[in-house]
């Protein structure tokens, strides 16, 4: 087992440097430049020809006529930089300087995480409350009219985009009904404190929380729903109810754990790729978050503070490929991943 993950985390930090480079290259082709961004400030009281000389000993200072694997190597924190002769990259923890918030991306982006994070472990534990239940009594009653029309409801969540689930939750639930605030994240000049900000905080969040978990309704139903037929076709299945056992014994005490044993993983993979999906959800509901920050930095040509951002979605989708594949070993005897 540790042979593998040894393997599996050289893999990703060789996939990390090849998806990274690659970033850095098609941002770096984006009409963009720093130097004339810094001087934007001074430029109305500077002549033409002082503008000029400025700005091409700043080009020079911050290395922006460099090859691009030099720029690269800087910004990663392998080479020194030009003007301090010092490292001071990503490995140093030098995430760049936000052109947009004038402050270091390191200063930008943790309170952002903290509140995507949050968002996303609230949907998940919601949205895993529903649907196993109702996945394993959709099994039990496969093809009965509770399963039928459970089926008709999930196959229209999953085929609607999550954007068009966030328009119609905004108009039912905040402009018809007004139950729910549609913009923010806590109520504006408030100074709340302990639980009351907490509860504030979960208002203004359940609207875009409730929009995050009708949207993952549809494929975690269906797939819990599919495991759990498997295994109650499976002979043991048969044997415990020949054996004279209750229908809710077989089904809770022998069905459901080994039916849940494929759905962890996609449990795992799922919660991961709902953070790409709080792109969106932020950007709608104008929350704080990693989405709406990853928006912000590419409207407003910020590429320092997307590429920061970029870096954090693909470290996410790299450990969660380690962590579906652990799982499978961990929950399935007979899956070896020590290879």
């Amino acid at each position: 087992m540790k042979k593998y993950v040894l393997k599996r985390i050289l893999y990703m930090v060789f996939v990390l440097v090849i998806v990274s480079f690659l970033m850095y290259c098609l941002y770096n082709l984006i009409p963009n430049d720093p130097a004339r961004a810094e001087l934007e400030g001074i430029k109305k009281t500077l002549k033409p020809e002082q503008y000029e000389v400025m700005y091409q000993q700043l080009r020079d200072e911050m290395g922006l006529d460099d090859p691009i694997l030099v720029r690269y190597g800087r910004w990663i924190g392998v080479l020194p930089e030009k003007r301090t002769g010092e490292f001071n990259g990503i490995l140093q923890g030098n995430m760049g300087y936000s052109s947009f918030f004038k402050v270091d991306v390191t200063e930008v982006i943790p309170s952002r995480m903290v509140n995507t994070i949050f968002i996303n472990v609230f949907v998940t534990i919601l949205a895993l409350a529903i649907t196993i239940p109702l996945g394993i009594v959709c099994a039990v009653r496969k093809r009965g009219k509770f399963d039928n029309i459970v089926q008709v409801f999930t196959i229209i969540g999953y085929s609607i985009p999550i954007y068009i689930i966030a328009l119609l939750f905004i108009w039912l639930f905040g402009v018809t009904l007004r139950w729910f605030p549609v913009m923010g994240i806590k109520t504006p000049g408030s100074n709340y404190t302990g639980l009351r900000a907490f509860l504030d905080q979960l208002y203004y969040l359940a609207l875009p929380i409730l929009v995050m978990t009708f949207a993952s309704l549809g494929g975690m139903t269906r797939y819990v729903r599919t495991a759990m037929i498997d295994v109650l076709g499976m002979d043991y299945i048969r044997t415990a109810r020949a054996k004279g056992l209750r229908e809710k014994v077989v089904v809770y005490s022998h069905a459901w754990r080994n039916a849940l044993l494929p759905v962890i993983t996609v449990i795992i993979g799922w919660f991961l790729s709902i953070f790409s999906g709080s792109v969106i959800v932020e950007n709608t509901f104008g929350l704080n978050g990693m989405g709406n920050l990853y928006i912000i930095g590419l409207n407003n040509h910020d590429y320092e503070l997307v590429l920061a951002v970029q870096m954090f979605y693909t470290v996410i989708s790299l450990v969660g490929a380690l962590i579906m594949d652990l799982s499978y070993g961990l929950v399935d005897p007979r899956v070896r991943v020590d290879k």
